[in-house]
């Protein structure tokens, strides 16, 4: 991930904070802060499928946010001091999570649709669509996996051995 061409030019990133049954970020977030980039992480809205990408400070504010009930960390819903990435100046990269990918660029999330509505905001930004990297185990590239119609492919998904 750290070599990626794409990883290299990019100045402002998008990245999740893992669950325990995805790939861990913790080591490229850490990176990110040493290559003097901008990296944001998600807040999710329960009950709707909305979605903002908040700056972090640094890679030890992550101790800082709270659990939610889905056992993610996340800048708290009253946190309005952070930038959100859509307000500024966009995003360059998305590190996305899903639990199964097929390689088309489809991607199997966990049925909100949180991302492919926040790349369809995105899209409607003056800096565009960012590029899109999905994270992945090889156990988790499928022949196909199941796409609706309002499903955005991701451009690229790195896994081992590909």
């Amino acid at each position: 991930v750290i070599c990626h061409p794409k990883y290299q030019e990019s100045k402002r990133i998008a990245i999740f904070l893992s669950m325990p049954d995805e790939i861990q970020t913790e080591e490229i977030i850490k990176d990110i802060f040493k290559q003097g980039k901008e990296c944001f992480i998600p807040r999710y809205k329960p009950h709707c499928n909305h979605m903002d990408m908040l700056k972090l400070s640094s890679a030890e504010d992550i101790s800082s946010l709270t659990l939610t009930s889905w056992n993610i960390l996340q800048p708290s819903d009253d946190d309005s001091a952070r930038e959100e990435a859509l307000a500024g100046g966009g995003l360059d990269l998305i590190f996305m999570p899903g639990l199964g990918f097929d390689k088309k660029g489809n991607r199997l999330g966990r049925g909100k649709g949180y991302y492919d509505t926040y790349l369809e905001r995105c899209m409607k930004h003056p800096s565009g669509k960012p590029y899109t990297i999905a994270l992945a185990f090889r156990e988790q590239i499928c022949e196909s996996v199941p796409v609706a119609e309002n499903d955005v492919q991701i451009d690229e998904i790195l896994y081992e051995d590909c």
